[in-house]
C-alpha cells in the first residue's frame, strides 16, 4: 500500500524532468518556438524545490500533532 511518503519521493523526480519534457516537445513542434519554451525548463526544478520545502516546513507540524507537548 502505497503511503504519503512514497508518493512525495516520487513526485519529486518526476516534476524535475516535467519542465524539460514539456520544453522538448514544444521545442520540436515549431521553429520559432525555442523562446517560449525557454522558461520551461527551470519552472519543473524550481516545482520540485516547492514540493520539497513544503514537505520539510509543513509536513512535519501538520502530520505530528503531538510534538513538544508532554
Amino acid at each position: 500500500m502505497l503511503e504519503r511518503a512514497d508518493i512525495v519521493l516520487a513526485l519529486i523526480p518526476v516534476l524535475a524532468v516535467s519542465g524539460l519534457t514539456v520544453q522538448t516537445l514544444i521545442a520540436v513542434t515549431g521553429i520559432g518556438t525555442g523562446l517560449l519554451a525557454a522558461p520551461l525548463a527551470p519552472a519543473g526544478y524550481l516545482a520540485a524545490l516547492g514540493v520539497v520545502v513544503r514537505e520539510l516546513l509543513w509536513a512535519p507540524a501538520t502530520t505530528n500533532g503531538t510534538a513538544g507537548r508532554a
